[in-house]
């Protein structure tokens, strides 16, 4: 059996694994990096980037069948839409292939050693990787998981036949005719809207009162708005009870009793579950918060040496996230003095409008015992909006009311995500309304929307 000995091991080449093994290489650090699969982990390949891709191509057919159905407010008109899915596909996966591909680059630029096989855990200091039969052993002084999470199964609905995860939609050779999906989260909305857009009959199933259970009401507002506009169907308080007899359809449960949905396929959105019990990770002495593994403010486990970073790690579940992770700790072994200080993660939700949070709500921001203060500006108001014809959404600020620091800040629009690095910085760097309202916002941009909402907090908003 050949071994190998490193400074640094990781578990796992996802948006976090990958990060900390180019900055470990960066800082010359020997680094060994582990994949079963491809580098990017899920986001690059089966998640963020795929869907994010999915969902523009869908938007692009749905303007064609606007404009070829008439009535387009542009004076746009156009002969029957068709898409060529196989097509839709193959584009999509060339957009994977090129960042994973990118990806690898960077890692071999970095010094990076990569194994790309299945791993078992042999206690904290090192793992056995199987590679096309072959058996490696690492070694090494410190290691990282960085094992991600995968959809969450539903016992009565396992994932074969018409029942998918978000992995298996995002690979489907045509668009399923009727579409089930499970789960009003974010991911759930964000591929049930693009296949409305795509041309399917989408039904979203929600245990919980409202779509996107987590957000706010006003925010949510817009989606739900814009969900009808596309004919999808919404059975809310409704919880699934498994596939019908035939096998054709979802039997559901709400306060009127039982029924059935037809559909040609079932999505499964309900949620993600940590890789944290799997491949040997038993033989670790770990502390865990439920299926999350435990870390401290460097991100180190209860075990001397050993590290974990991104979804295993617990919420938010985002590569962004995973990423700062990942090379705070390549800088901590690479000593460097770093602790975890980030008091702002954004989080985008790429519906349609897209929906985007940093900070405190209202909500934490009066549980925290803070007295508040909040603006808010419509985008019926913001030139950009009105000129790309969409001026559904806002821009709110919460602010303390003693100083007016900036305590967090939300939005709902089209293409709002692009303010999400503008509302981190603001409060990250503890920003407070006047500095903010003071700064020049360049017209005509959404952008403007914000420097709206500080002004409105302050008293004086100069376009409503």
């Amino acid at each position: 059996m050949e071994e190998l000995r490193c400074k640094l091991l990781i578990l796992g080449a996802g948006p976090g694994g990958y990060v900390c093994a180019i900055r470990a290489g960066q800082l010359g650090i020997d680094t060994v990096l582990v994949e079963s699969e491809n580098h990017g982990g899920t986001c690059l390949n089966v998640g963020c980037i795929p869907s994010k891709a999915m969902i523009h191509a869908a938007e692009k057919f749905h303007e064609l069948t606007s404009a070829a159905v008439g009535g387009d407010p542009l004076g746009l008109s156009a002969t029957a839409a068709a898409i060529d899915f196989s097509k839709t596909q193959t584009w999509k996966n060339g957009v994977v292939t090129r960042l994973t591909k990118g990806v690898t680059g960077l890692l071999k630029k970095a010094g990076v050693r990569t194994l790309l096989g299945r791993a078992q855990f042999l206690d904290g200091k090192g793992v056995e990787v199987t590679v096309d039969g072959t058996t490696t052993r690492v070694r090494a002084e410190h290691m990282v998981i960085a094992t991600g999470a995968r959809p969450t199964e539903l016992s009565m609905l396992p994932f074969d036949g018409p029942v998918i995860s978000s992995t298996e939609a995002l690979a489907l050779d045509q668009v399923p005719g009727r579409l089930v999906v499970i789960g009003a989260g974010y991911i759930g909305l964000e591929l049930g809207m693009a296949y409305a857009k795509l041309g399917s009959h989408v039904t979203v199933v929600e245990a919980a009162d409202q779509i996107l259970p987590a957000y706010h009401k006003d925010l949510v507002a817009p989606v739900a708005k814009r969900m009808q506009a596309l004919g999808i169907e919404t059975r809310l308080s409704c919880k699934a009870q498994g596939l019908t007899a035939d096998g054709a359809g979802l039997t559901v449960e709400d306060a009127s009793g039982t029924a059935e949905i037809q559909a040609d396929k079932i999505l499964v959105a309900v949620g993600r579950t940590p890789i944290s019990r799997e491949a040997g990770l038993e033989r670790l002495a770990l502390d865990y918060d439920g299926d999350f593994i435990r870390i401290d403010d460097t991100c180190l486990t209860s075990m001397r040496g050993v590290y974990a970073i991104g979804d295993v790690t617990g919420e938010p579940m985002l590569a962004h996230r995973a990423m700062a992770q990942g090379e705070m700790v390549a800088e901590i072994i690479g000593s460097h003095t770093r602790v975890w200080d980030r008091y702002c993660i954004p989080a985008v939700c790429f519906t349609d409008p897209e929906i985007v949070t940093a900070g405190l709500s209202e909500t934490e921001a009066k549980a925290q015992g803070h007295e508040i203060k909040t603006g808010r500006f419509p985008l019926l108001a913001n030139g950009q909006s009105l000129a790309h014809g969409r001026e559904d959404g806002f821009v709110r600020v919460i602010a303390r009311a003693d100083n007016g620091l900036i305590l967090g800040l939300e939005a709902v629009g089209q293409n709002i995500s692009e303010l999400s690095s503008a509302f981190a910085l603001a409060i990250e760097n503890a920003l407070r309304l006047e500095d903010v309202a003071g700064t020049i916002h360049a017209h005509p941009t959404r952008g403007e929307a914000v420097h709206e909402a500080m002004l409105d907090a302050l008293g004086h908003t100069l376009h409503i």
